[in-house]
């Protein structure tokens, strides 16, 4: 089985995705902050990170960075999801390497599509 990995301070989001991942067959692995992502990270193979932006500690902006210049991690898809979707931002998330920027609300068909294109 695939894993994901949802990095989401909001409970009410992580739980909404977590459903909808799960339902469609993912083992997911929820967690509201980074430092909570990055001992999942180094204790676990996922297969899918997504991340929100606007976290405890570090941006999403900014785990997503250390993710792609990190060699262990650097092949983990990245899908950005956030309330922030200027166009700005998702420039900012490609630009720091990520595979995919979805708005929130999540959209479950959008997300579903992502993951699968992503990881198959």
């Amino acid at each position: 089985m695939q894993t994901v990995l949802v990095v989401e301070d909001s409970p009410t989001d992580r739980g909404v995705m977590t459903r909808y991942l799960q339902d469609a067959g993912w083992v997911v692995v929820a967690v509201g902050s980074g430092d909570e992502a990055q001992k999942v990270l180094n204790s676990q193979k996922l297969d899918l990170i997504v991340l929100d932006v606007i976290l405890p500690g570090q941006s999403g902006f900014e785990i997503c960075r250390e993710l792609k210049h990190n060699d262990a991690t650097k092949n983990i898809p990245v899908v950005i999801c956030s309330t922030k979707g200027t166009e700005v931002d998702r420039t900012w998330g490609t630009m720091l390497g990520a595979n995919a920027y979805l708005r929130k609300p999540v959209d479950p068909d959008e997300l579903m599509q992502t993951v699968r294109r992503l990881v198959g």
